[in-house]
């Protein structure tokens, strides 16, 4: 660590006793390590993703221009940032005051403690900082051995498209193996005859019977047969795995795939991770630990700035922590099982109160199991949208201003978790990686109310093309229609399909 970046012996001594206070409430963390820095390294840090080494590239250039014109103009200012990594990495703006200080500390803690007991990090690389600079000094080398156009012109090729991932495959590699082995097993299988007696055989097993049961089996076959077998959402590994790459080029692609992986339980947690980290830094704050008289009114006017809401957006930290406060007041009271879920009056669901006092235990099971669709879906109730008044808004031309649209619990539960699935970006995956028989990629868009934009499709098929070096095809829906977007290397085409 340089000079520049070492906490003072002040804030040295608060990340100590802070790190002791959230230890009393129950949190669990990897050793973490505060770097301060000021508001230009902190942007830079921010703009490679919270990594201070990353391969070179323009895209972190233009983030990096955003963010610091962004603070310069009051726009908005970077408080904390943490790196899921072990031991965890965090950074400090040195201009924040103390009562800031404080509470960006007691928050990363909260962060570092989802970060080590979440289940959707438990497969993230803990040492992603070490592999982001092995993944920096590669690209370098592939620079000044192949040229450095050829290389940023092919990695912004990848970039575009590292979204094109299954959030859920780091979850599922154990089943998908043993799949494979009995789809190989069923290759082997002779035709299923039902028992009988040798001298009964030919009416038992007659053959009009055994003439579907090879019919039935050839069908399945064929359908075994099809490259790839069963649709693939991963489709980076596809291409890893069947693309004519060049070695450099695979290991670029292979590199941005992982650092796609490493960063998807992030947008899985963005609302119960904030929340639950705010849930701490906020207790840490008002009841054990370490504010004066003097920077209790500098803090409150700190978080209610955090977690502000305006009309027709969602504050993460908000809903994150409210929720959760949800959660423990009715578990603290008993607001749970069959007998209070069927309980229809809403005075005595309201005065509902067994003494229960389990809404601490709760909570910590929430953090560990969940992510932000399972968080909204199992909790999210009517009475918590009522409370908190989540409606739904629409843009009102006539009047140029958004406008209620629904107050239906139902349609604000719906469209919140719309906009969660999959980060609320379209689901592609590859069906047939030799359509029309000439080594053509076709990928289908899984239409679950999430539309493809035209121009990213376009940018996507070109990308893709330069990877396949084939023509390559997405099935969508196009004004009620299903279609086809193509392109063969030179020209897009949108065509109709027989549905």
């Amino acid at each position: 660590m340089s000079a520049s970046t070492q906490l003072t012996p002040e804030l040295m001594d608060l990340t100590h006793s802070i790190a002791d206070t959230a230890r009393e409430y129950g949190l669990d963390f990897f050793r973490t390590i505060f770097e301060l820095v000021d508001y230009k390294q902190l942007n830079e840090i921010a703009a490679y993703g919270g990594f201070p080494t990353r391969y070179p590239h323009w895209k972190f250039g233009m983030d990096y221009e955003r963010l610091s014109k962004s603070y310069t103009y009051g726009l908005s200012v970077i408080y904390e940032m943490v790196i899921n990594n072990d031991p965890c990495y965090a950074y400090l703006l040195r201009a924040n005051n103390m009562v800031s200080q404080k509470t960006v500390i007691a928050h990363v803690y909260g962060h570092c403690d989802f970060f080590k007991h979440n289940y959707w990090f438990s497969k993230t690389n803990r040492k992603m900082l070490d592999q982001m600079a092995n993944h920096a000094s590669i690209v370098r080398r592939f620079i000044e051995d192949i040229g450095h156009d050829e290389v940023e012109s092919f990695i912004d090729c990848c970039l575009s498209l590292e979204n094109l991932i299954d959030i859920y495959s780091p979850f599922f590699a154990e089943s998908a193996d043993k799949d494979k082995e009995e789809a190989e097993h069923y290759r082997s299988d002779p035709i299923h005859k039902l028992q009988s007696k040798k001298y009964m055989d030919s009416y038992v097993n007659p053959q009009e019977f055994l003439e579907e049961q090879r019919k039935r089996q050839e069908e399945k076959a064929a359908r075994k047969k099809k490259f790839p077998e069963e649709a693939q959402k991963d489709v980076l590994k596809f291409l890893i795995d069947n693309a004519p790459l060049s070695s450099w080029e695979k290991r670029i692609l292979n590199m941005i795939r992982d650092e796609a992986y490493y960063f998807a339980p992030q947008g899985q947690t963005k609302i119960i991770n904030e929340g639950w980290a705010s849930f701490w830094h906020s207790r840490m704050m008002t009841e054990l630990h370490p504010l004066n008289d003097a920077e209790i009114v500098d803090y409150c006017d700190q978080h209610s700035g955090i977690v502000a809401t305006q009309p027709g957006q969602i504050n993460p930290y908000k809903l994150g922590i409210e929720l959760l406060r949800h959660i423990k007041k009715r578990w603290d009271r008993g607001q749970f099982g069959v007998e209070y879920l069927n309980c229809d009056d809403p005075k005595k669901r309201s005065e509902w109160d067994t003494q229960a006092g389990l809404g601490e235990e709760k909570i910590f099971e929430v953090r560990r199991i969940h992510n932000d669709i399972s968080f909204i879906d199992a909790y999210l109730d009517e009475d918590f949208c009522h409370e908190h008044k989540l409606f739904i808004y629409d843009y009102d031309r006539r009047n140029n201003q958004y406008v209620i649209s629904s107050r239906k619990f139902e349609d604000v539960k719906q469209q919140l978790l719309g906009q969660l699935t999959n980060f609320g970006q379209p689901v592609i995956a590859v069906v047939d990686a030799n359509f029309k028989n000439r080594n053509e990629l076709l990928l289908e868009h899984r239409h679950d109310g999430v539309d493809l934009k035209h121009d990213f499709t376009l940018e996507c098929l070109r990308n893709l093309y330069r990877v396949w070096k084939r023509p390559v095809h997405v099935q969508t829906i196009i004004e009620d229609a299903p279609r086809r977007v193509s392109f063969d290397g030179t020209n897009h085409s949108v065509e109709k399909v027989q549905s």
